[in-house]
């Protein structure tokens, strides 16, 4: 095995454990770096891409992104709830670090921004009807 395949085999995994911390930690965001994941388990190893890509957390929320069609509304919602849940959390925590607020706001923004005009809402339909590929 090269060095690259390790390389990138390390990167995923290392993204694979951000993006689950992120997932529960307001102030890190968890959809990079599962695509960050994706990405280098397809350049480094078949079984750990096929193993990725089947977990009902890729099949859920990343899929159709990743094949460039875009997110359903429910999927859409329901990240952007998660994320103003928990940085709700970390806004109310940070009391006495303005800066640290402002941050947060302008990173919780962004999410909206990106998430209503960035990514392409599907109709439930469509993305049921189309399979994924892996």
């Amino acid at each position: 095995m090269s060095v690259k395949k390790i390389a990138y085999i390390v990167l995923g995994c290392v993204s694979l454990g951000v993006g689950a911390v992120g997932a529960v930690l307001p102030l890190l965001p968890a959809f990079p770096f599962l695509l960050l994941a994706a990405f280098c388990f397809a350049r480094s190893s078949e079984k750990l891409h096929n193993w990725f890509v089947a977990t009902k957390l890729y099949q859920d929320n990343l899929a159709s992104y990743v094949a460039g069609k875009g997110m359903t509304k429910k999927t859409k919602v329901r990240i952007m709830v998660t994320v103003t849940l928990l940085m709700s959390v970390g806004f109310i925590m940070m009391h006495a670090v303005p800066e640290g607020r402002i941050v947060l706001a302008c990173v919780w923004v962004f999410h909206l921004v990106y998430f209503l005009f960035g990514v392409k809402t599907l109709q439930p339909t469509a993305a049921a009807e189309e399979p994924c590929e892996s």
